[in-house]
């Protein structure tokens, strides 16, 4: 049976490839060509390498290797396609997305690789058996004709969160490897208590894509020098869509109750939906945002939450360890009733919530950026009262000195009617 420190080895493994070859990586994508240009959508300014996921996926190639080879896994790889079926799927994902970045594929052809990839693992029986809604007493099992298009819905659903989610320096990767490292817990915790099978491939391959992240951030993180690019972001989403479907969809009913049994158990897919609540709450804002606009789905914007957070005043990185902050809260959240040997308390995560909006909200930056935004609009009205005082001042002296010329007799008076001009003298002084 695999413990927890094998898996962690070759979540290391992982890591470390990723990280000593990122480097590598980008020189080799300088040298052709292959780098994202600025524009007015991204924050960047310079040109960088964008094909960051070719380190990914030669980190994921080095993890999956030494875990076939490692004996404390045999019971993952012995009698078992699925393992064989995600490196297939993980190859077509990986090289549709980087044809995509080298020369820029069109949004049907791109899901069409998906699909395919999809297909892949279908055919290697990477497949969901059943699942549980909540407060449904029971699972709910697929029937054989409906597991490939749920498997393949699901795995489009993941690598388009984590592709939308992939607009600030270090942010899909934070995210996805918080969302990771917990649903590896949560894997654990399910074999610990005998509900989901060892042979499970589920806790492997979200222990190696935390190790992707973990390897690749910091090269990523702002002042990025490298993009994973699409490659990378279907590379992570193929392999979270992977790990909770397979655990998700294949955990043992309950049948006694345990503690955090009635909130955590209620229904396992459900759980890597909370763990990545941000992207795909901003995923599904955005699709919102640009139907109503008349937009297409696939196009670019900048309504992120992201870059919503950046117009209120936060810098790059601010913004982005505000949305890891949310995805830890989240993934706190889920994990906690079965973590803890007691009653569950949600008080610390209510407390944990107020204090991220508040720091959001009430931040020095912010409230500068405020005034900054209000500080025109009092100009405008301070001009427009001077103007108005000076106006009314000059009103006052005119007609000041308008009394003043009538009162003396013999003056001139001037009579302007359109361009012509008359002088006339009083009626006492003239001349019969």
């Amino acid at each position: 049976m695999p413990t927890s420190g094998s898996y962690v080895v070759i979540g290391l493994v992982a890591a470390a490839v990723t990280f000593t070859v990122t480097p590598l990586v980008g020189m080799f994508a300088r040298r052709m060509g292959w780098v994202y240009l600025p524009n007015d959508r991204t924050v960047h300014e310079t040109p960088l390498p964008d094909i960051g996921g070719l380190a990914m996926y030669i980190g994921f190639v080095a993890a999956y290797v030494t875990a076939s080879l490692t004996g404390a896994l045999d019971v993952v790889f012995r009698s078992n396609s699925e393992p064989r079926g995600v490196f297939v799927a993980v190859t077509i994902i990986y090289a549709v997305g980087l044809l995509d970045d080298v020369r820029e594929i069109s949004a049907p052809a791109k899901v069409f690789g998906i699909v395919l990839a999809g297909i892949a693992l279908v055919q290697f029986g990477v497949v969901m058996f059943a699942f549980r809604l909540p407060f449904y007493d029971g699972s709910i099992f697929l029937d054989e004709s409906l597991r490939p298009l749920i498997t393949i819905l699901w795995l489009l659903g993941m690598s388009t969160v984590v592709n939308l989610v992939d607009g600030l320096d270090g942010l899909a990767a934070g995210i996805v490897g918080i969302g990771a490292i917990s649903f590896f817990l949560y894997s654990e915790r399910l074999t610990d208590l005998d509900l989901l099978d060892s042979a499970n491939v589920g806790p492997l391959f979200a222990v190696i894509a935390a190790g992707l992240c973990v390897g690749f951030l910091p090269h990523n993180f702002n002042p990025a020098r490298i993009f994973m690019g699409d490659g990378g972001a279907l590379l992570l989403g193929l392999l979270l869509a992977v790990s909770t479907s397979v655990v998700g969809g294949r955990v043992d009913s309950v049948e006694q109750e345990t503690i955090g049994t009635t909130y955590f158990f209620l229904a396992p897919l459900v759980i890597p939906l909370l763990i990545l609540g941000v992207p795909i709450f901003d995923t599904l804002f955005a699709i919102v945002r640009r139907a109503t606009s008349g937009k297409g789905l696939a196009s670019a914007d900048k309504g992120h939450l992201h870059h919503r957070l950046m117009e209120m005043g936060h810098g790059h990185r601010r913004s982005v360890v505000i949305l890891w902050l949310w995805s830890a809260v989240l993934s706190g959240f889920v994990l906690y009733p079965t973590l803890a040997d007691q009653n569950p308390t949600y008080l610390p995560f209510g407390i944990a919530v107020i204090g991220i909006v508040l720091y959001t909200v009430l931040h020095p930056s912010v409230r500068a950026r405020r005034k900054e935004n209000s500080t025109p609009s009092r100009e405008i009205a301070s001009k427009r009262a001077d103007l108005t005082g000076d106006m009314t001042s000059d009103m006052t002296s005119d007609v000041q000195a308008e009394s003043e010329h009538r009162e003396l007799p013999g003056q001139l008076e001037l009579d302007v009617t359109g361009e012509n001009l008359r002088t006339q003298l009083p009626s006492a002084g003239r001349d019969d």
